[in-house]
């Protein structure tokens, strides 16, 4: 087996729910509507890939820097050395200062933008919102798959959030076929509770037990909290 990019921190263990971390050179998809906790289990992914050493560059189509460092120190996920000394960095769509760019630009940036690439682990928050109004259709899915290939093929691992009511079905197909780890979040209510749960459809690449559904729950001062009982 190849190179692993691990997540494992002490206070929780997603790391051995995921196959003991995200293979090198794959695309992950993370799958959920609005609400459902798509950012916060990137942001517990961010956390974990920095402290075993990789490096992560993070794009986010909701979060300014002050926004992204906030969110983090309050789930205790302390970043700001990586940032400063260039493990991390984090890409706001729309920044503290400055227009933000028409959304029809943005394809064409992010595949031509060489600098984001030079990390490890590329994160991208949400995007289908990033792509909802240049992304249409099988073929231009198939052109960004093929680009994120080569990407993968130089060892990059890709992480990819959607909200799968942003995209025209026929462009998010060949994402969902192709990722090579496919993870679904589900929220329900169960006797007034909110349970929320990661469902692994697809999980290629690792010789390590995957649990194929992973309860979680998300805690300030505390970050994400895995539910054991609802492992099955």
């Amino acid at each position: 087996m190849g190179e692993t990019y691990k997540l494992q921190i002490p206070r929780d263990d997603l790391h051995d729910q995921l196959g003991q971390g995200l293979p090198a050179g794959t695309i992950t998809l993370v799958e959920g509507a609005h609400g459902t906790g798509k950012s916060a289990l990137v942001q517990r992914m961010i956390y974990g890939f920095l402290s075993n050493q990789h490096s992560v560059t993070c794009i986010s189509t909701e979060l300014t820097v002050r926004d992204f460092i906030n969110q983090m120190y309050s789930l205790d996920y302390p970043i700001s050395s990586w940032l400063l000394n260039g493990k991390l960095k984090f890409v706001p769509v729309y920044p503290l200062v400055g227009k933000a760019r028409k959304r029809s630009d943005f394809l064409g940036m992010l595949m031509g933008s060489e600098e984001l690439y030079k990390s490890d682990i590329m994160i991208i928050d949400t995007f289908s919102s990033l792509v909802s109004n240049s992304l249409h259709g099988e073929d231009n899915s198939i052109g960004v798959l093929s680009f994120f290939k080569r990407l993968t093929g130089m060892g990059k691992s890709i992480v990819v959030t959607v909200d799968p009511t942003e995209l025209d079905p026929k462009a998010l197909a060949p994402f969902e076929s192709d990722s090579h780890v496919y993870l679904s979040i589900i929220v329900s209510q169960v006797g007034g509770m909110i349970s929320r749960s990661i469902m692994v459809k697809r999980f290629g690449g690792t010789e390590y037990r995957v649990s194929p559904v992973v309860g979680f729950r998300i805690e300030p001062n505390v970050g994400m909290v895995i539910e054991i009982t609802s492992v099955v």
